[in-house]
C-alpha cells in the first residue's frame, strides 16, 4: 500500500463523534482547541439538514464546543451548492426546515410550489400528509426530486424517529422516482466541503462513528477515516461491511495527538 501524506486538514461527524445526546464526548473540546491552535482546516459535518450553522454554532457553545459558522458543513449547504452549480437561479418545493431554506435562499433560489424546477426534501420534525401529497404531484407533473440525505431514522431522547430517506421512499413508491441524495455517503458533500476550506482529499482525514456513512463517504472521497466507537458502530459491527476504516479509536480523545 502507497503511504499516505501527512493530515492536514480533519472532517469530522458532529453526533456520536463530538457530542451524544446533547452531552459533549470526552476529549472533543480539546480536540477542536488544538485544530484551532495550530490553525489546521477543519469542517464539522452534519446531515442533519434542519439547523443553520449559525444554529450549531450556538448549540454547540452551549455544550463546551467552540466552532466557528465557518467551520460547519451541513447536507443543506451541500444542496445549496449542489443545486447553484447544477442550476443556478431556480426554483423549488421544499419539505424541510430553516437549514435548508435559508441555505438555498442565500444561493438564490425561489421556493415555491407551482411549477417548481425541483422537489427538495430535508429533515423536519412535522413532515405532514399534505406537504407530501403535493411533492408526490409535483414530481409527476416533471419537477425533479432531490434528498438532502438518506438517513432512514434519526435519534431522540425516546428512540428512533423517520428521517429523510424514509419518508424519501414514501414519495418514491407514490411516484417511481427516486432522489438524488446529496448528502453522506455521497462523496459530493465531503468534496464540496473540502473545498470551502482548500483542502486536498489526499491530504485530509475524516472522523465517524457509522460506517455506513461517514467512513463510506470518507473512503469514496480517497480521504483517511477514522471510526471512533462512542455513536452507532460497535467495535463487532465493523466486519459486516465489505469495508474497513484507515484506522478504528475509542474516542476523538484517542485523535488529539494525531494534529
Amino acid at each position: 500500500m502507497a503511504e499516505r501524506k501527512p493530515i492536514e486538514s480533519w472532517l469530522t461527524d458532529m453526533d456520536g463523534v463530538l457530542m451524544h445526546e446533547g452531552i459533549p464526548v470526552p476529549g472533543a473540546d480539546a480536540f477542536i482547541k488544538k485544530l484551532r491552535e495550530t490553525g489546521r482546516p477543519f469542517l464539522v459535518l452534519t446531515n442533519n439538514s434542519i439547523y443553520t450553522a449559525r444554529d450549531l454554532h450556538a448549540r454547540l457553545h452551549r455544550i463546551g464546543l467552540e466552532v466557528p459558522e465557518e467551520n460547519i458543513w451541513t447536507s443543506a449547504l451541500a444542496t445549496a451548492k449542489f443545486l447553484d452549480d447544477q442550476h443556478p437561479g431556480g426554483s423549488a418545493y421544499v419539505i424541510g426546515e430553516a437549514g435548508l431554506t435559508t441555505a438555498l435562499h442565500e444561493v438564490g433560489y425561489v421556493l415555491t410550489d407551482h411549477e417548481p424546477d425541483f422537489v427538495i426534501l430535508g429533515e423536519t420534525r412535522t413532515y405532514s400528509f399534505e406537504a407530501m401529497t403535493k411533492a408526490v404531484r409535483l414530481i409527476n407533473n416533471g419537477a425533479r426530486f432531490i434528498a438532502t440525505n438518506p438517513d432512514e431514522t434519526g435519534p431522540s431522547a425516546e428512540g428512533a424517529l423517520p428521517a429523510t430517506g424514509a419518508v424519501a421512499a414514501l414519495i418514491t413508491a407514490a411516484t417511481g422516482k427516486k432522489p438524488y441524495f446529496v448528502g453522506k455517503p455521497n462523496p459530493l458533500m465531503m468534496r464540496t466541503g473540502l473545498n470551502t476550506i482548500g483542502a486536498h482529499s489526499e491530504s485530509s482525514a475524516m472522523i465517524g462513528d457509522r460506517m455506513d456513512t461517514d467512513i463510506l463517504a470518507g473512503l469514496e472521497a480517497g480521504m483517511e477515516t477514522f471510526l471512533v466507537l462512542t455513536g452507532l458502530t460497535a467495535k463487532d459491527d465493523i466486519g459486516r461491511h465489505p469495508y474497513r476504516p484507515t484506522h478504528i479509536r475509542d474516542s476523538i480523545a484517542d485523535l488529539v495527538d494525531y494534529i
